[in-house]
Order: structure tokens, then sequence, then C-alpha cells
């Protein structure tokens, strides 16, 4: 049976600093659920409720489109080492655009990545740990380099043009700000 919790406790923020990989998900009104998972060191907390994450350039843009419908998100981390553990973040997300006054306060929190199009900031409402025994080990081998390379070779620009042609509509049809 899963615990609930109104706020992170110093057991869920020493877990999660161990992570090497997240999962977020998000839903429109009406549409398709996203699930995606997530690398990098993009990932950090601000408070007790609150966590942050950078969203770097990718085939599409389904959690901004569903946050700026309704803000719903949840992100959950599992143990693949160590004690088992499932973490589930539940509450209200907004996305901040490079555009955004509060971009530069958040942006400073991260190494410098090429292809960073927003960051999504999390107000925890529920916190949720259980068992994760049916979670298997794994692992961590290291970071992929991938999507660094390919957006260093595509440039700022090139960035740029393909968020304009690739992440500006969500699969449901559901429109995506750039700015």
């Amino acid at each position: 049976m899963g615990k609930l919790l109104d706020a992170l406790s110093e057991k869920e923020l020493d877990f999660i600093v161990k992570q090497k990989l997240f999962f977020v998900a998000t839903a429109p009104i009406d549409g398709k659920i996203n699930l995606s998972p997530k690398g990098i060191d993009s990932f950090r907390v601000i408070a007790k409720n609150q966590v942050i994450w950078l969203n770097l350039t990718g085939s599409g843009n389904e959690t901004q489109a569903h946050v700026d419908e309704n803000g719903r998100m949840i992100i959950m981390m599992c143990a693949f080492e160590g004690a088992p553990n499932i973490l589930r973040l539940y509450g209200k997300a907004e996305a901040i655009l490079p555009s955004n006054s509060k971009w530069k306060e958040y942006i400073s929190l991260f190494p410098k990545v090429p292809g960073s199009r927003q960051l999504l900031l999390l107000h925890i409402d529920a916190v949720q740990n259980s068992c994760g025994f049916g979670v298997p080990y794994f692992d961590y081998k290291g970071e992929r380099d991938t999507l660094n390379l390919w957006a260093e070779k595509k440039g700022e620009v090139g960035v740029r043009e393909y968020q304009e042609l690739k992440n500006t509509t969500s699969l449901d049809g559901k429109p995506v700000r750039l700015d």
C-alpha cells in the first residue's frame, strides 16, 4: 500500500538526488495521454512542494501543450538499484519559456545544454511512495550524448527552425507556444 504525503520529506529528497531517470505524464482534457522518460542533468528540487525540470527539444511537445491546457502533471521515479521504491509527485505545472521573466532565475540552476526549450515548474500537491517490489534492477551505464550532439550540430537557428516545424502542434492538434 502506498504512502501519501503533502510534501517532500528528507527521505524523498535523498531518493531524488540519486535518480538518473524520471518519467513525466500529462494529459489533455480530451485526447492522448503523454508519458515521457527524462534524463540528463535536468531535474531540481526548489522546495518541499516545488520541483523544476529542463525540457529539451524533441520530436514533439505534448507536455507543454497539456500543461498550457490544464496544468496537470505527475512525475515518477523508481529505484533500479538499492532498496525498492516508487516515488510519484502530483501537481499543477507551468511552462516557463525563454521569454518569461522567471527563465533567467531558474535556467541558472542547470548546466548549459543545447536545445533547451522550456522549464516545467511543478507545484506539488501530493507525494506518493510505494513499494516498487516489481521494479527490476538495472545498471546505469551513463548518459547518451546523441541529443546534445544533434542540437550542437543544428545550432541555435537550426534548433529553432526544427521547433517551429515539429514543436508547435500536439498530436491532438493543440497549439504549443514557443515564446
